[in-house]
Protein backbone atom coordinates (compact mmCIF):
# COMPACT_ATOMS: atom_id res chain seq x y z
CA UNK A 1 0.00 0.00 0.00
CA UNK A 2 1.24 3.58 -0.84
CA UNK A 3 1.60 6.82 1.49
CA UNK A 4 -1.24 9.42 0.55
CA UNK A 5 0.68 12.38 -0.60
CA UNK A 6 0.06 15.59 1.57
CA UNK A 7 -2.78 16.39 -1.08
CA UNK A 8 -4.47 12.83 -0.92
CA UNK A 9 -4.16 12.87 2.69
CA UNK A 10 -6.76 15.91 2.83
CA UNK A 11 -8.78 14.29 0.60
CA UNK A 12 -9.42 11.52 3.01
CA UNK A 13 -9.66 13.71 6.09
CA UNK A 14 -12.57 15.95 4.11
CA UNK A 15 -14.32 12.24 3.18
CA UNK A 16 -14.05 11.19 6.50
CA UNK A 17 -14.41 14.44 8.45
CA UNK A 18 -17.49 15.14 6.28
CA UNK A 19 -15.68 19.13 6.00
CA UNK A 20 -13.17 20.75 3.94
CA UNK A 21 -9.60 20.74 5.00
CA UNK A 22 -7.70 24.37 5.30
CA UNK A 23 -4.77 23.86 6.14
CA UNK A 24 -2.65 20.21 6.09
CA UNK A 25 1.09 19.69 7.26
CA UNK A 26 2.54 16.05 7.01
CA UNK A 27 4.62 15.60 10.22
CA UNK A 28 8.09 15.12 9.68
CA UNK A 29 8.71 12.09 11.33
CA UNK A 30 9.07 8.58 10.14
CA UNK A 31 5.31 7.46 10.99
CA UNK A 32 3.06 8.99 8.08
CA UNK A 33 1.12 11.66 10.13
CA UNK A 34 -0.92 14.87 9.13
CA UNK A 35 -2.09 17.79 11.41
CA UNK A 36 -4.89 19.51 9.66
CA UNK A 37 -7.54 22.34 10.22
CA UNK A 38 -10.80 20.95 8.60
CA UNK A 39 -13.84 23.24 8.90
CA UNK A 40 -16.86 21.72 9.39
CA UNK A 41 -20.70 22.93 10.40
CA UNK A 42 -19.05 26.58 10.71
CA UNK A 43 -16.53 25.01 13.65
CA UNK A 44 -12.61 24.73 12.98
CA UNK A 45 -11.45 21.43 14.16
CA UNK A 46 -7.93 20.44 14.65
CA UNK A 47 -7.32 16.90 13.64
CA UNK A 48 -4.71 13.95 13.22
CA UNK A 49 -4.68 11.74 10.49
CA UNK A 50 -2.59 8.60 12.11
CA UNK A 51 -1.28 6.37 9.09
CA UNK A 52 0.00 3.19 9.62
CA UNK A 53 3.43 1.89 10.12
CA UNK A 54 5.37 1.03 6.49
CA UNK A 55 8.20 -1.17 7.61
CA UNK A 56 7.99 -2.24 11.36
CA UNK A 57 4.62 -2.50 12.58
CA UNK A 58 4.28 -3.49 16.34
CA UNK A 59 0.16 -4.08 16.17
CA UNK A 60 -1.73 -3.94 13.73
CA UNK A 61 -3.11 -0.40 13.07
CA UNK A 62 -6.62 -1.75 13.84
CA UNK A 63 -5.54 -3.17 16.91
CA UNK A 64 -3.97 0.21 18.33
CA UNK A 65 -7.64 1.61 17.42
CA UNK A 66 -9.32 -0.45 19.31
CA UNK A 67 -7.35 -0.17 22.18
CA UNK A 68 -8.05 3.76 21.79
CA UNK A 69 -11.53 3.80 21.55
CA UNK A 70 -11.76 1.52 24.48
CA UNK A 71 -9.66 3.89 26.55
CA UNK A 72 -11.82 6.69 25.83
CA UNK A 73 -15.06 4.39 26.13
CA UNK A 74 -14.07 4.32 29.82
CA UNK A 75 -13.16 7.82 30.22
CA UNK A 76 -9.12 7.90 30.12
CA UNK A 77 -7.81 11.47 28.57
CA UNK A 78 -7.09 10.19 24.97
CA UNK A 79 -7.73 12.25 21.83
CA UNK A 80 -10.87 11.09 20.53
CA UNK A 81 -11.44 9.19 17.72
CA UNK A 82 -13.10 10.11 14.73
CA UNK A 83 -13.22 6.42 13.10
CA UNK A 84 -10.83 3.95 11.36
CA UNK A 85 -10.17 4.79 7.81
CA UNK A 86 -10.04 1.94 4.83
CA UNK A 87 -8.80 3.46 1.45
CA UNK A 88 -8.41 1.32 -1.45
CA UNK A 89 -4.69 1.93 -2.56
CA UNK A 90 -3.52 3.49 0.47
CA UNK A 91 -2.40 2.44 4.14
CA UNK A 92 -4.66 2.32 6.30
CA UNK A 93 -5.11 4.94 8.83
CA UNK A 94 -6.96 6.34 11.95
CA UNK A 95 -8.49 10.18 12.44
CA UNK A 96 -8.66 11.60 15.56
CA UNK A 97 -8.69 15.02 17.21
CA UNK A 98 -5.49 17.53 17.72
CA UNK A 99 -5.33 17.88 21.50
CA UNK A 100 -3.13 21.24 22.88
CA UNK A 101 -0.32 21.08 24.45
CA UNK A 102 3.69 19.60 24.47
CA UNK A 103 4.75 17.05 25.08
CA UNK A 104 8.05 17.90 26.35
CA UNK A 105 8.90 19.97 29.28
CA UNK A 106 10.49 22.93 27.94
CA UNK A 107 9.61 25.73 29.87
CA UNK A 108 7.89 24.04 32.41
CA UNK A 109 8.56 24.24 35.93
CA UNK A 110 9.86 21.25 38.15
CA UNK A 111 6.57 21.66 39.99
CA UNK A 112 4.72 21.48 37.00
CA UNK A 113 6.26 18.52 35.42
CA UNK A 114 5.83 16.55 38.49
CA UNK A 115 1.85 17.66 38.73
CA UNK A 116 1.50 16.66 34.84
CA UNK A 117 3.85 13.04 36.27
CA UNK A 118 1.60 12.64 38.78
CA UNK A 119 -1.51 12.70 36.92
CA UNK A 120 -0.07 10.75 34.22
CA UNK A 121 0.63 7.78 36.99
CA UNK A 122 -3.17 8.17 38.57
CA UNK A 123 -4.35 8.00 34.70
CA UNK A 124 -2.33 4.69 34.45
CA UNK A 125 -3.34 3.23 37.62
CA UNK A 126 -6.96 4.19 36.32
CA UNK A 127 -6.49 2.08 33.29
CA UNK A 128 -4.62 -0.97 35.19
CA UNK A 129 -7.84 -1.29 37.01
CA UNK A 130 -9.99 -1.88 34.43
CA UNK A 131 -11.84 -5.33 33.81
CA UNK A 132 -9.44 -6.86 31.08
CA UNK A 133 -12.02 -9.12 29.72
CA UNK A 134 -13.64 -6.40 28.39
CA UNK A 135 -10.37 -5.58 26.15
CA UNK A 136 -9.89 -9.29 25.12
CA UNK A 137 -13.53 -9.71 24.18
CA UNK A 138 -12.42 -6.62 21.66
CA UNK A 139 -9.57 -8.92 19.82
CA UNK A 140 -6.96 -6.77 21.76
CA UNK A 141 -3.73 -9.56 22.45
CA UNK A 142 -3.21 -10.80 25.68
CA UNK A 143 -1.64 -13.61 27.22
CA UNK A 144 -2.45 -16.88 25.50
CA UNK A 145 -3.65 -20.53 27.79
CA UNK A 146 -1.20 -21.16 30.49
CA UNK A 147 1.53 -18.43 29.83
CA UNK A 148 2.15 -15.80 32.37
CA UNK A 149 0.50 -12.51 31.92
CA UNK A 150 3.97 -10.63 31.64
CA UNK A 151 5.18 -12.36 29.05
CA UNK A 152 2.35 -11.50 26.47
CA UNK A 153 3.65 -8.35 24.95
CA UNK A 154 7.56 -10.14 25.12
CA UNK A 155 6.06 -12.73 23.35
CA UNK A 156 5.12 -11.03 20.88
CA UNK A 157 8.20 -9.35 19.89
CA UNK A 158 10.52 -11.91 19.91
CA UNK A 159 7.56 -13.50 17.17
CA UNK A 160 7.87 -10.44 15.09
CA UNK A 161 11.63 -10.55 15.54
CA UNK A 162 11.76 -14.12 13.93
CA UNK A 163 9.16 -13.90 11.06
CA UNK A 164 11.63 -10.74 10.06
CA UNK A 165 15.00 -11.34 10.58
CA UNK A 166 16.68 -11.02 7.16
CA UNK A 167 20.66 -11.76 8.30
CA UNK A 168 22.82 -12.61 11.73
CA UNK A 169 22.04 -10.70 14.40
CA UNK A 170 24.07 -11.61 17.92
CA UNK A 171 22.93 -8.96 19.74
CA UNK A 172 19.62 -9.46 19.64
CA UNK A 173 19.90 -13.12 20.21
CA UNK A 174 22.15 -12.59 23.73
CA UNK A 175 19.61 -10.48 24.98
CA UNK A 176 16.71 -12.82 23.85
CA UNK A 177 18.83 -15.74 25.52
CA UNK A 178 19.81 -13.76 29.02
CA UNK A 179 15.82 -12.25 28.62
CA UNK A 180 13.98 -16.37 28.38
CA UNK A 181 16.36 -17.41 31.32
CA UNK A 182 15.60 -14.36 33.70
CA UNK A 183 11.47 -13.64 32.88
CA UNK A 184 9.61 -11.21 34.63
CA UNK A 185 6.52 -12.57 36.98
CA UNK A 186 2.91 -11.18 36.66
CA UNK A 187 2.14 -12.95 40.23
CA UNK A 188 -1.29 -12.27 39.01
CA UNK A 189 -1.31 -8.83 38.03
CA UNK A 190 -3.77 -9.02 34.54
CA UNK A 191 -4.32 -5.46 32.90
CA UNK A 192 -5.13 -3.47 30.10
CA UNK A 193 -1.62 -1.46 29.71
CA UNK A 194 -0.16 0.91 27.15
CA UNK A 195 3.04 -0.70 27.17
CA UNK A 196 5.11 2.44 25.37
CA UNK A 197 4.52 4.40 28.17
CA UNK A 198 5.85 8.31 28.97
CA UNK A 199 3.62 9.54 26.09
CA UNK A 200 1.12 12.72 26.70
CA UNK A 201 0.68 15.72 26.09
CA UNK A 202 0.43 18.35 28.90
CA UNK A 203 -0.30 21.89 29.33
CA UNK A 204 -0.52 24.72 32.20
CA UNK A 205 0.53 22.14 34.13
CA UNK A 206 -2.01 19.25 33.84
CA UNK A 207 -2.19 16.54 31.92
CA UNK A 208 -4.20 17.13 28.53
CA UNK A 209 -4.05 13.41 26.64
CA UNK A 210 -2.14 10.02 26.80
CA UNK A 211 -1.20 9.31 23.36
CA UNK A 212 0.79 6.82 20.72
CA UNK A 213 -1.12 3.89 21.93
CA UNK A 214 0.04 1.28 19.69
CA UNK A 215 1.61 -1.09 21.95
CA UNK A 216 -1.05 -0.87 23.91
CA UNK A 217 -2.36 -4.84 24.84
CA UNK A 218 -3.65 -7.16 27.62
CA UNK A 219 -0.57 -8.23 30.29
CA UNK A 220 1.39 -7.31 33.23
CA UNK A 221 0.68 -3.52 34.38
CA UNK A 222 4.26 -3.14 35.15
CA UNK A 223 5.19 -2.75 32.00
CA UNK A 224 4.18 0.38 31.60
CA UNK A 225 6.51 1.32 34.27
CA UNK A 226 9.44 0.51 32.41
CA UNK A 227 9.64 2.04 28.57
CA UNK A 228 9.40 5.53 29.80
CA UNK A 229 12.63 5.00 31.85
CA UNK A 230 14.54 5.28 28.57
CA UNK A 231 11.97 8.23 27.38
CA UNK A 232 13.43 9.63 30.49
CA UNK A 233 17.36 10.32 28.72
CA UNK A 234 15.86 12.98 26.90
CA UNK A 235 12.68 14.67 28.66
CA UNK A 236 13.56 14.16 32.36
CA UNK A 237 10.36 12.93 34.10
CA UNK A 238 11.98 13.21 37.36
CA UNK A 239 13.34 10.68 39.49
CA UNK A 240 11.57 7.14 38.89
CA UNK A 241 11.65 5.65 42.98
CA UNK A 242 8.76 8.67 44.03
CA UNK A 243 7.09 7.74 40.26
CA UNK A 244 7.14 4.30 41.27
CA UNK A 245 5.98 5.40 45.02
CA UNK A 246 3.02 7.30 43.75
CA UNK A 247 1.86 4.68 41.33
CA UNK A 248 2.18 2.39 44.72
CA UNK A 249 0.07 5.09 46.34
CA UNK A 250 -2.89 5.43 43.44
CA UNK A 251 -2.80 1.20 43.12
CA UNK A 252 -2.60 0.48 47.02
CA UNK A 253 -0.33 -1.95 46.05
CA UNK A 254 3.32 -2.52 46.53
CA UNK A 255 5.61 -2.46 43.59
CA UNK A 256 7.49 -5.24 42.44
CA UNK A 257 11.03 -3.88 41.70
CA UNK A 258 12.11 -7.15 40.27
CA UNK A 259 9.53 -7.25 37.80
CA UNK A 260 10.34 -3.98 36.80
CA UNK A 261 13.68 -4.40 36.40
CA UNK A 262 13.40 -7.54 33.96
CA UNK A 263 10.62 -5.74 32.11
CA UNK A 264 13.03 -2.87 31.64
CA UNK A 265 15.75 -5.20 30.15
CA UNK A 266 12.96 -7.03 27.58
CA UNK A 267 11.98 -2.92 26.87
CA UNK A 268 16.02 -1.87 26.15
CA UNK A 269 16.02 -4.56 23.33
CA UNK A 270 12.79 -4.05 22.14
CA UNK A 271 14.15 -1.31 19.67
CA UNK A 272 16.60 -3.81 18.35
CA UNK A 273 13.99 -6.74 17.80
CA UNK A 274 11.28 -4.21 16.01
CA UNK A 275 13.53 -2.44 13.96
CA UNK A 276 16.14 -4.59 12.89
CA UNK A 277 15.14 -6.10 9.80
CA UNK A 278 14.03 -2.28 9.09
CA UNK A 279 17.45 -1.05 8.59
CA UNK A 280 18.94 -3.87 7.56
CA UNK A 281 16.56 -4.10 4.55
CA UNK A 282 14.82 -1.07 4.66
CA UNK A 283 12.28 0.30 2.18
CA UNK A 284 12.47 3.24 0.36
CA UNK A 285 10.12 5.37 2.67
CA UNK A 286 12.65 4.02 6.11
CA UNK A 287 13.81 6.63 7.90
CA UNK A 288 17.34 4.57 8.31
CA UNK A 289 19.55 6.58 10.13
CA UNK A 290 16.96 7.58 12.85
CA UNK A 291 16.13 3.49 13.28
CA UNK A 292 19.93 3.02 13.86
CA UNK A 293 20.40 5.65 16.10
CA UNK A 294 17.15 4.32 17.86
CA UNK A 295 18.16 1.23 18.14
CA UNK A 296 21.62 1.63 18.74
CA UNK A 297 20.72 4.12 21.86
CA UNK A 298 18.49 1.33 23.27
CA UNK A 299 21.10 -1.47 22.77
CA UNK A 300 23.55 0.74 24.74
CA UNK A 301 20.83 0.92 27.94
CA UNK A 302 20.35 -2.78 27.67
CA UNK A 303 24.07 -3.36 28.36
CA UNK A 304 23.99 -0.56 30.63
CA UNK A 305 21.51 -2.17 32.35
CA UNK A 306 23.38 -5.79 32.53
CA UNK A 307 26.61 -3.89 33.76
CA UNK A 308 24.61 -2.95 36.72
CA UNK A 309 22.53 -5.79 37.32
CA UNK A 310 25.69 -8.24 37.10
CA UNK A 311 27.68 -5.72 38.58
CA UNK A 312 30.01 -5.22 36.04
CA UNK A 313 32.05 -2.42 35.29
CA UNK A 314 31.81 -1.59 32.00
CA UNK A 315 34.31 0.04 29.60
CA UNK A 316 33.60 3.42 27.97
CA UNK A 317 35.66 3.43 24.68
CA UNK A 318 37.11 6.24 22.88
CA UNK A 319 37.01 6.97 19.11
CA UNK A 320 40.09 5.72 16.90
CA UNK A 321 41.80 9.00 15.06
CA UNK A 322 40.08 9.58 11.29
CA UNK A 323 41.99 7.74 8.90
CA UNK A 324 42.67 9.89 5.78
CA UNK A 325 41.65 8.58 2.71
CA UNK A 326 41.74 9.34 -0.99
CA UNK A 327 38.23 9.97 -1.21
CA UNK A 328 38.02 12.35 1.81
CA UNK A 329 37.22 15.23 -0.44
CA UNK A 330 34.08 14.41 -1.86
CA UNK A 331 33.19 13.06 1.20
CA UNK A 332 33.42 16.41 3.37
CA UNK A 333 32.10 18.10 -0.19
CA UNK A 334 29.10 15.83 -0.15
CA UNK A 335 27.93 16.06 3.57
CA UNK A 336 28.46 20.14 3.01
CA UNK A 337 26.09 20.21 -0.34
CA UNK A 338 23.70 18.17 1.20
CA UNK A 339 24.22 20.00 4.37
CA UNK A 340 23.81 23.55 2.79
CA UNK A 341 20.78 22.95 0.53
CA UNK A 342 17.48 24.87 1.22
CA UNK A 343 14.52 24.74 -0.42
CA UNK A 344 10.94 25.94 0.59
CA UNK A 345 8.92 22.71 1.07
CA UNK A 346 8.88 21.17 4.23
CA UNK A 347 8.59 17.58 2.97
CA UNK A 348 11.61 17.84 0.75
CA UNK A 349 13.67 20.00 2.83
CA UNK A 350 12.93 17.00 5.29
CA UNK A 351 14.27 14.31 2.48
CA UNK A 352 17.50 16.18 1.99
CA UNK A 353 18.28 15.91 5.90
CA UNK A 354 17.92 12.52 5.94
CA UNK A 355 20.30 12.51 2.95
CA UNK A 356 22.76 14.37 4.85
CA UNK A 357 22.87 12.19 8.32
CA UNK A 358 22.72 9.06 5.57
CA UNK A 359 26.15 10.45 3.85
CA UNK A 360 27.61 12.12 7.25
CA UNK A 361 27.60 8.59 8.66
CA UNK A 362 29.26 7.14 5.78
CA UNK A 363 31.87 9.75 5.65
CA UNK A 364 32.37 8.97 9.33
CA UNK A 365 32.68 5.25 8.39
CA UNK A 366 34.73 5.82 5.47
CA UNK A 367 37.41 7.62 8.68
CA UNK A 368 37.24 4.95 11.62
CA UNK A 369 35.02 1.98 10.12
CA UNK A 370 38.05 -0.14 8.98
CA UNK A 371 39.36 0.30 12.78
CA UNK A 372 36.16 -0.30 14.18
CA UNK A 373 35.46 -3.49 12.44
CA UNK A 374 39.06 -4.70 13.15
CA UNK A 375 38.43 -4.54 17.05
CA UNK A 376 34.92 -5.93 16.65
CA UNK A 377 36.74 -9.34 14.92
CA UNK A 378 39.47 -9.03 17.38
CA UNK A 379 37.12 -9.24 20.10
CA UNK A 380 35.29 -12.18 18.89
CA UNK A 381 38.51 -14.14 18.09
CA UNK A 382 39.42 -13.54 21.72
CA UNK A 383 35.65 -15.13 22.66
CA UNK A 384 36.47 -18.07 19.83
CA UNK A 385 40.16 -18.28 20.03
CA UNK A 386 40.30 -18.31 16.70
CA UNK A 387 40.17 -15.25 13.79
CA UNK A 388 37.27 -14.57 12.06
CA UNK A 389 37.94 -14.30 8.39
CA UNK A 390 36.19 -10.66 7.91
CA UNK A 391 33.23 -9.31 9.86
CA UNK A 392 30.43 -10.66 8.24
CA UNK A 393 32.16 -13.97 9.49
CA UNK A 394 32.83 -12.72 12.91
CA UNK A 395 29.04 -11.55 12.97
CA UNK A 396 27.96 -15.31 11.94
CA UNK A 397 30.24 -17.34 14.51
CA UNK A 398 29.59 -14.96 17.14
CA UNK A 399 25.66 -15.94 16.87
CA UNK A 400 26.32 -19.39 17.10
CA UNK A 401 28.56 -19.00 19.96
CA UNK A 402 25.71 -17.01 21.52
CA UNK A 403 22.97 -19.30 20.28
CA UNK A 404 25.04 -22.35 22.07
CA UNK A 405 25.13 -20.44 25.11
CA UNK A 406 21.48 -19.45 25.19
CA UNK A 407 19.62 -21.90 27.40
CA UNK A 408 22.92 -21.99 29.68
CA UNK A 409 24.05 -18.44 29.93
CA UNK A 410 28.18 -19.60 31.39
CA UNK A 411 29.33 -16.58 29.36
CA UNK A 412 26.90 -13.83 30.35
CA UNK A 413 30.09 -11.49 32.00
CA UNK A 414 32.17 -11.74 29.20
CA UNK A 415 29.72 -11.27 26.78
CA UNK A 416 27.90 -8.29 28.23
CA UNK A 417 31.32 -6.50 27.95
CA UNK A 418 32.20 -7.78 24.59
CA UNK A 419 28.55 -6.09 23.34
CA UNK A 420 28.90 -3.15 25.43
CA UNK A 421 32.02 -2.78 23.29
CA UNK A 422 30.15 -3.55 19.82
CA UNK A 423 27.42 -0.89 20.92
CA UNK A 424 29.57 1.68 21.46
CA UNK A 425 31.37 1.24 18.12
CA UNK A 426 28.33 1.22 16.23
CA UNK A 427 27.29 4.20 18.51
CA UNK A 428 30.16 6.27 17.36
CA UNK A 429 29.90 5.90 13.87
CA UNK A 430 26.30 6.84 13.27
CA UNK A 431 27.33 10.63 12.92
CA UNK A 432 30.52 12.99 12.98
CA UNK A 433 32.85 13.07 16.31
CA UNK A 434 30.57 15.52 18.99
CA UNK A 435 27.18 15.68 17.05
CA UNK A 436 24.27 14.67 18.80
CA UNK A 437 24.04 11.32 16.92
CA UNK A 438 26.86 9.89 18.69
CA UNK A 439 25.53 10.89 21.81
CA UNK A 440 24.77 8.14 24.61
CA UNK A 441 22.43 8.80 27.43
CA UNK A 442 22.67 6.51 30.29
CA UNK A 443 18.82 5.80 32.33
CA UNK A 444 18.11 6.22 35.70
CA UNK A 445 20.13 3.07 37.35
CA UNK A 446 18.25 1.34 40.04
CA UNK A 447 20.62 1.16 42.08
CA UNK A 448 20.63 4.84 42.62
CA UNK A 449 23.95 5.88 41.32
CA UNK A 450 24.37 8.43 39.12
CA UNK A 451 23.89 8.19 35.11
CA UNK A 452 26.01 9.74 32.70
CA UNK A 453 25.60 11.15 28.97
CA UNK A 454 28.48 9.86 26.86
CA UNK A 455 29.62 11.79 24.58
CA UNK A 456 31.60 9.54 21.74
Amino acid sequence: MSIPTTAEAAEIIARAAGGTVVDIQRQLRWRPTWFAEVERDGEVLGMVLRGDRTDSEAFPLHHEYTFHRLMEEHGLPVPHVYGFIETPGFLDCVLMAKVPGQAEFQNTSEADRDQVVDEYVEQLAVLHSLDPQVFIDAGIDHPRPGEDPAMAGHRHMISRYRERKVRPDPFSEFCIGWHLRHLPSANGRLAPGVWDSGQFMHDNGHLVAIIDLEFGHVGDPLEDLTIWRMRDTLLGFGDFAKIYSRYEHFTGKDIDLEAIKRHHFAACMGNGLQFGAAWRDPLPETDVMNIMQWSSETNLMATDFLGEYLGLDLPTLTPPPALETRHDTVARQLVRGLGSVKVDDREAQHELRLAFRMARHLQRRSEIGAALDEADIADVAALLGRRPTDWFAAERELEQFVLADATVGKYDEPLTVLFHQRNQRLHMALGSAGSTMVRHYQCQRFDGAPSHIVQF
